[in-house]
């Protein structure tokens, strides 16, 4: 019987894309969906860099390929050899997926929840992590006294 005959029947057939089907979906692809706009930002960050050549796309393409990468970081980023830099942006993965992981389980906590929710939650927690990325290039650089980009 198909969806149509139960409703000219007045029987109400299976719920659909309702409440319980969001937050599955939210939950179930959170992860994955929190992969895309760092995806961007780091391969915006990585045409700066190749197109540029300049101080100001120097600074920038680091600026940003650091906040989508903040792993870059961990391998030395900017003073460490560049062949160490795709570990770098591989160790970022785990990171945004378990933010995206957070950010569907906080999003989810009311009984009715949206994408709307989902990328609020995760738009804070990427905040939180760009600041931090951010902030520990300034610290880096007041550190050591030299400039990021020559």
């Amino acid at each position: 019987m198909t969806r149509h005959d139960h409703a000219a029947r007045g029987v109400a057939g299976p719920l659909i894309e309702g409440p319980r089907w969001y937050r599955t979906r939210i939950r179930m692809f959170g992860p994955v969906l929190a992969l895309i706009p760092m995806g961007a930002l780091g391969a915006a960050s990585w045409l700066i860099l190749r197109v540029g050549s300049g101080r100001t796309s120097g600074i920038l393409g680091l600026v940003t390929g650091v906040a989508a990468a903040p792993g870059l970081l961990v391998v030395g980023a900017p003073f460490a050899e560049q062949e160490s830099y795709p570990l770098g942006v591989l160790a970022s993965v785990p990171l945004w997926l378990v933010l995206g992981l957070l950010a569907g389980r906080r999003a989810t906590r009311t009984a009715i929840a949206s994408w709307r929710d989902y990328w609020r939650e995760m738009t804070f927690l990427t905040l939180a992590v760009m600041l931090g990325a951010i902030g520990a290039l300034v610290a880096a650089t007041l550190a050591l006294g030299e400039t990021l980009v020559r």
